[in-house]
């Protein structure tokens, strides 16, 4: 039997065994934490869906107007094998696929540079396009049986002045009974709304059909894709070809006309009433495209459209297939209302 100092030095040992396993305890509770951290499954993240008109673009002094949101890379490869012909729209098409197997609808007609241009330059300012490219000549393999399409195709395929349009397998395109209004949708009154507007008056897009005109193709389109964190429904301008030229009525309108473009230039933007752009623009729905429009809305454009540069607007319009008179006419002109937005206070 220990007595006195001995028995406190007893005590003491296990006084101090007691506060080891302790500590032991603690630090084998933590081990055993991190190590169920380590091997817990993978939480799911709830699934999302998103509404949306407009992305932030990249730097936009950078991007590449030549190869467009496709990318050169994107750009169809020969040879091209005829799928159908396309007997929607007003314009002659067919489908055919490419060398990688990618799909694509091909155009001929009036609207084949102006599609290609203006929808670029929407792009580079964060709208939401389907890559499209213009390509000079090629042969297409079993174009056969054509309808409106074979005054533009060769009997040995050949062709001319094309626009190719990607078709994407992963999105979804609803149709025109399911489109969209310029007056009705979740953004009335955004600047991202009116940012896509102003853009449309830039090109002189007069073809700003919507859900009201769908019994006679609505221009505007909503596109769903499925996403790893959810479902997102994009509100899309699918027509970007009646641009380029004159906006007005029925009989004066045009599309790839530099010298009409120009000719409206003074008209594009009249003057601000009440921190309200007034515009001279008159399409199909005039009023829903043009008014009330406020002057901040055009500042938070010019934030991303006045990073353009003359020679990227070039680079665009000779991929489109502009001739050089066309491209320095055209340069002038988009420059000009540019400039004239970028006055707006």
């Amino acid at each position: 039997m220990l007595t006195g100092s001995g028995l406190e030095w007893t005590d003491s040992l296990v006084e101090e065994g007691t506060h080891m396993q302790s500590r032991i305890a603690s630090k084998a509770a933590v081990i055993a934490l991190l190590l169920g951290l380590l091997v817990a499954p993978a939480v799911a993240r709830p699934q999302r869906n998103r509404t949306i008109i407009w992305t932030p673009p990249a730097n936009v002094a950078r991007l590449d107007l030549a190869g467009g949101p496709g990318g050169a890379a994107g750009a169809p490869r020969a040879p091209f094998t005829f799928i159908e012909e396309d007997t929607g729209g007003t314009n002659p098409k067919i489908k055919v696929k490419d060398a990688r197997g990618v799909e694509w609808g091909v155009k001929w007609g009036e609207e084949v540079n102006s599609e290609v241009f203006a929808s670029r330059l929407a792009w580079a300012v964060g709208y939401f396009v389907e890559p499209s490219y213009y390509v000079a000549k090629g042969t297409i393999k079993g174009a056969t049986g054509l309808d409106r399409a074979k005054k533009f195709v060769g009997p040995d395929g050949a062709f001319f002045a094309a626009r190719f349009e990607r078709k994407d397998k992963g999105v979804t395109k609803l149709g025109d009974e399911q489109s969209w209004r310029w007056d009705q949708n979740p953004f009335v009154g955004s600047k991202e709304l009116n940012g896509l507007k102003i853009m449309m008056m830039l090109v002189s897009n007069w073809d700003s059909k919507d859900r009201r005109d769908a019994g006679r193709g609505s221009n505007t389109k909503l596109f769903v894709i499925n996403t790893r964190s959810g479902t997102e429904t994009r509100y899309v301008v699918t027509d970007w070809g009646g641009t380029m030229g004159k906006w007005g009525g029925i009989l004066r309108r045009a599309k790839w006309d530099c010298d009409g473009f120009a000719g409206q230039n003074d008209d594009f933007v009249k003057g601000v009433k009440n921190g309200v752009v007034e515009f001279g623009y008159s399409g199909q729905h005039t009023e829903t495209i043009k008014d009330g429009i406020p002057v901040s809305h055009v500042q938070w454009l010019m934030t991303y459209l006045g990073k353009l540069t003359d020679a990227q607007i070039r680079a665009g319009l000779r991929a489109s297939g502009a001739s050089p008179a066309d491209e320095e006419c055209f340069t002038r002109a988009i420059r000009m209302r540019i400039s004239r937005l970028q006055t707006m206070r």
